[in-house]
Order: C-alpha cells, then sequence, then structure tokens
C-alpha cells in the first residue's frame, strides 16, 4: 500500500513541476490560461462560446483548447466564434494534465493570446486535482444538478477561483435554490465569487471574460481557496497496479495505475492524447 502510494504521489509532483514550467512559459508570453471544469451537459461550451465571441468583439486575443474522449463536436461549435480553436481527444482518459496539455501548446497558436481558455473533459471528478498551470480555475454548474453538487464534489468547488452557474433562466422551473446553492459553495469554498448565467436570456454573459481579463491583469486569481493549502482524497485507494475502470461524475471509465489518495490538489497520470482538430 505504501508502495502505491509513494508511487502516486511522484506521479503528482511531476505533473507540478510540468505545470509551473507551463504556466511560467504562458506568464513570459502573455497569455493567462482560464480552466474550465463541470459535469456533462452543464452549458460550458455554450457559455464559452458566448464569451470568445464577446472577446473578439472588443478586440481581446483569445484562444480555446477543448478536451473531450470523442467526437470534434465542440471545437466546431467554439470555432463559430471565430476564434483559434484546438481539440483534444484523450484516449478515454476523464481529465487532462499539464503534460498533455504543453504538448498541444507547442507552436500553437501562433499568436498568443490575451486568454487562453481551456474546457476541461466533463467530469468533476478526476480534474479536479489536476493542475495544467492555469490562473483562473472556474468551476460551472447547471441549475438542474442539484443545490448539493458543491457537497458531492469538495474538491472541484474547494479549489474554485470562481463559481459559476448556469441555465438560471429555468431555475424557477426546476425549484432551483440559490440561497441553499450559495451557502453549500460557502461552506467548501468560503469567499469565492459566484455568478449567475443564462446563454438563453443574456444573464451575465460578459462576466467571466471580465473577471479572466482581471486575473490576467492582476496577474493571479481574484480569490484563494483555503483548501488549496490541503490534503485532499479521492476517498479510494488500489495497491494493485493494472488498468482498472473509475468512473467519475461523468460516468466515463479511465485506465491508471496505482490510484492513491492525493496528498495535494494537483495530480496527473501519463496519457498521451489521440487528435487534434484545428
Amino acid at each position: 500500500m505504501c508502495r502505491a502510494v509513494d508511487l502516486h504521489q511522484s506521479v503528482l509532483a511531476r505533473n507540478d513541476e510540468s505545470a509551473q514550467r507551463l504556466r511560467a512559459r504562458l506568464t513570459a508570453g502573455g497569455t493567462t490560461m482560464v480552466n474550465l471544469l463541470s459535469s456533462p451537459g452543464s452549458g460550458k461550451t455554450a457559455l464559452l462560446e458566448h464569451e470568445l465571441t464577446l472577446a473578439r468583439e472588443r478586440s481581446v486575443p483569445v484562444a480555446a483548447l477543448t478536451a473531450d474522449l470523442a467526437t470534434d463536436n465542440d471545437a466546431a461549435r467554439l470555432a463559430r466564434s471565430g476564434a483559434p480553436v484546438r481539440q483534444v481527444h484523450t484516449d478515454g482518459l476523464c481529465h487532462l494534465e499539464a503534460g498533455m496539455l504543453a504538448r498541444y501548446l507547442d507552436g500553437w497558436p501562433p499568436d498568443p493570446p490575451r486568454l487562453l481558455f481551456v474546457e476541461n473533459v466533463g467530469n468533476l471528478v478526476c480534474p479536479a486535482t489536476y493542475d495544467l498551470g492555469e490562473t483562473l480555475r472556474v468551476v460551472l454548474a447547471s441549475v438542474t444538478e442539484g443545490e448539493d453538487k458543491p457537497l458531492k464534489y469538495p474538491t472541484a468547488f474547494g479549489l474554485a477561483h470562481l463559481v459559476v452557474v448556469t441555465k438560471t433562466d429555468i431555475a424557477a422551473a426546476v425549484d432551483f435554490d440559490e440561497t441553499a446553492f450559495r451557502a453549500h459553495v460557502e461552506q467548501v469554498n468560503p469567499g469565492v465569487e459566484v455568478l449567475l448565467t443564462s446563454v438563453r436570456d443574456g444573464t451575465g454573459l460578459g462576466t467571466l471574460l471580465d473577471r479572466a481579463l482581471s486575473a490576467a491583469a492582476a496577474g493571479h486569481a481574484p480569490h484563494t481557496p483555503v483548501m488549496s493549502g490541503r490534503t485532499h482524497s479521492h476517498g479510494h485507494s488500489h495497491s494493485h497496479s493494472h488498468a482498472h475502470s473509475h468512473h467519475g461524475d461523468g460516468g466515463e471509465p479511465h485506465p491508471h495505475t496505482g490510484h492513491a489518495p492525493a496528498p495535494h490538489p494537483h495530480t496527473a497520470p501519463g496519457a498521451t492524447p489521440a487528435a487534434v482538430t484545428p
């Protein structure tokens, strides 16, 4: 058991080193990365398309990288904004990692953007503990997902610099309790800002872009999560090393080895992405 934990800690440390190198590289080029995390179907792609379009209208240099297990559907949608977009296929892996991301950013885009939005794989378990080298980490949840989502996924919400609620135009129809949701967010991440958005009626559109630009100007996130200095655990461990399936929030399996409780909020295995669509 100790050997498995030591191995996993070593993997985590290597990913953190990769994330720090990528963060320094992006900063040197004048680029601020925004990492977007959510469950599948939260509306993150729709919101990001609007934010990219607005950035283009404001002449803010932006680009986006979107990750999925399969298809180029999200990249095609985001490309309608006119911003440079790249698709990452993770070959069944339920998250992005810093080393993978760095390879996709080698030589792309040709002109370094002011903001780089990374749409992580739809999952609130695996991606939550992986540092990608981002400056701003945003966790999104739709009103249809329930007010207790932050309590069910405390690591994801607890490490967020910003929380975004989507699809607020149907909040009344699904009996969404905003007060309860905010209280649960505050419980796991005291002081983090919660934004309300709706792509359909325009509520809050542009606010995410504004927060990203503010973080870029300041050189740091607007909020420091209390959890960022704590030890985290995925709540399970395995002393064996053969590949197995782990179902996260998105219900997608991924192979990995010797998975053990994470000693800090950043981790990554070593997978290679499959394909890119410019």
